[in-house]
């Protein structure tokens, strides 16, 4: 039997004459970023009431071929039961592409990320790793086209970063990277080994919506904000002024640091970035905490203290626990090969999506 979408669909029609309404005033485009999200909606609501139409139409063609089927005519009837099991395939397609019409869009897909990536347990070990993580990235966002921006980075002692934090911009950057947070940990044999043996260390990375400044009001009374000489890698010029700037955000307590830039006014920028990046984080946490029950659990919440991933070098296999993937291609992997491991996470959570959006229909 179909799924009754009859009041979901009254609701988006609703919706749509509302919109209709919107993108008639000759005031729309005064706000040229509200134009561009009513239009959005306008059109990905449109193309759902289309397929809604295209459904009801094709039950319509099947209620009447199923009519047909015990006609006296045995020639017509033969005709029509031929064509239920095409309309019945037929309809099953389309409920899954309405299904699909009907999930919301994440919110932030279309923003650019803030990436944070911080040495774990294991020592100078887990320092490489993060370096390598960071690599990783890099490479990845080369192949595809994004700009990927170093913000700040603290060297560790044999190399890698014991953090480094970087922004990526490009087209929905955090649709692509969203599922990257969690705890990373890698299997191999340190350079340092002598004896050949296995380690195991870890990384955690945190990929954050970038924040406009309207998602996040910071108050310049909220604010203590200290200026002093840059230190670490980077450079004469940058070693030589004082330029590094740490925010602290008296409300919360959070503390920013950023140092990388030449110039006093570009880290304390890039600082408020990061800053405001944090707080839309844990004011998203706080409303998903009230909702948990509803909280995806194939791919899991996303959230820093998970262990996502394991790269087991030795064997060049790659494993994505949250949902069961694992892979020999670590190598590629390291390179930047993401786009497979993108794609499945994807389509995990769509899964588990359209299956709490049927639950939600029926």
């Amino acid at each position: 039997m179909p799924v009754d979408f009859t009041t979901l669909i009254e609701q988006h029609r609703q919706r749509f004459d509302i919109l209709e309404q919107d993108i008639r005033a000759p005031d729309l485009f005064k706000d040229a970023k509200k134009a561009q999200k009513t239009l959005k909606e306008h059109a990905r609501i449109k193309e759902l009431l289309r397929r809604a139409q295209e459904l009801e139409l094709t039950v319509h063609q099947l209620e009447g071929s199923r009519r047909l089927a015990s006609d006296p005519d045995t020639e017509l009837a033969a005709m029509a039961t031929a064509e239920i099991q095409e309309l019945e395939a037929k309809i099953s397609s389309l409920e899954q592409a309405l299904h699909l019409a009907l999930i919301p869009p994440q919110p932030d897909d279309d923003r650019d990320a803030i990436v944070e990536i911080r040495a774990g347990t294991g020592g100078s070990e887990a320092g490489l790793f993060a370096g390598d993580l960071y690599r990783m990235y890099t490479r990845y966002a080369e192949d595809h086209g994004l700009t990927l921006e170093l913000i700040e980075g603290s060297a560790g002692e044999l190399g890698g970063f014991k953090e480094v934090i970087f922004q990526v911009s490009g087209e929905q950057v955090f649709r692509k990277l969203r599922y990257e947070s969690g705890v990373h940990r890698v299997q191999r044999v340190p350079a340092t080994e002598t004896q050949g043996r296995i380690h195991t260390s870890t990384a955690t990375v945190a990929v954050l919506p970038e924040a406009d400044e309207v998602d996040i009001v910071i108050r310049p009374q909220d604010l203590r904000i200290e200026v002093c000489r840059s230190g670490g890698p980077g450079g004469q010029g940058v070693n030589t002024t004082d330029s590094a700037v740490q925010i602290l955000h008296l409300p919360t307590g959070k503390i920013v640091r950023c140092q990388d830039g030449r110039s006093q006014q570009k880290n304390k920028e890039k600082a408020l970035q990061i800053l405001r990046a944090r707080l839309l984080e844990e004011k998203r946490a706080q409303e998903e905490a009230k909702y948990s029950q509803h909280r995806r659990q194939q791919i899991g919440t996303g959230g820093r203290e998970e262990k996502i991933r394991t790269y087991n070098f030795p064997q060049n296999r790659f494993t994505d626990h949250r949902i069961g993937l694992t892979l020999y291609n670590l190598d590629r992997i390291m390179e930047g090969d993401l786009e497979g491991l993108i794609e499945a996470l994807e389509k995990a959570d769509l899964q588990e999506r359209l299956e709490a959006s049927s639950r939600e229909a029926c």
